[in-house]
């Protein structure tokens, strides 16, 4: 494509005084007319230039990729990271959950092992009053009856003991009031033993 001498003159009045060339695609149209070493030597210079900052631009457009690229590894990395993290944060929370299920499983069975022993507790003192309870039960009885086949005895023999008498009333009003007062105890026991618990 031919310019005009117009066109020329400003072009090359632009790049001496301006220092600014024509570049781009546009170089490979204009076509200097013959015998214009000038203009020749002008276009040499814009396509050079253009060459030159086509190289720039090129070396420019490989570093931002470049950039691009560790830019992409690193958010990359950095999810990797983040999912190990959320991993790890999911475990813990786990484990945090069975710790507390442990303590409860075991504050379940802490609770039931002192039932457990209240019970037999219970059951032991229950088991000790009836025996004794049943004894003291026994020897009231065992020492009534001798005393009343005692007294029977004389009375049937004929035989008047102002002693044994009073002996026997005696005996039967003690073993009357210490029967009372082994169950009042027991029974008291009993209660106190309740109000604690």
């Amino acid at each position: 494509m031919k310019i005009t001498q117009y066109t020329r003159d400003i072009l090359l009045e632009v790049a001496k005084k301006k220092k600014v060339y024509v570049e781009g695609n546009f170089l490979k149209l204009i076509e200097p007319e013959p015998g214009d070493t000038e203009f020749e030597e002008y276009l040499q210079i814009c396509k050079e230039k253009d060459a030159s900052a086509r190289k720039k631009r090129l070396s420019v457009t490989k570093q931002v990729q470049q950039q691009n690229k560790e830019l992409v590894a690193k958010q990359e990395e950095n999810d990797a990271l983040m999912d190990e993290l959320q991993s790890a944060l999911e475990e813990a929370k786990n484990a945090e959950w069975e710790a507390q299920k442990l303590r409860e499983e075991a504050e379940k069975g802490k609770e039931q092992a002192l039932e457990d022993l209240e019970l037999m507790q219970k059951k032991t003192q229950f088991e000790l009053i009836g025996k004794i309870v049943t004894v003291a039960l026994w020897v009231i009885l065992g020492v009534g009856l001798i005393t009343t086949l005692l007294f029977a005895f004389t009375l049937i023999m004929g035989q008047e003991n102002p002693i044994l008498e009073s002996t026997w009333s005696n005996l039967f009003g003690i073993l009357l009031t210490n029967s009372f007062s082994i169950i009042g105890t027991i029974m008291g026991v009993k209660y106190a033993t309740e109000k604690d618990n």
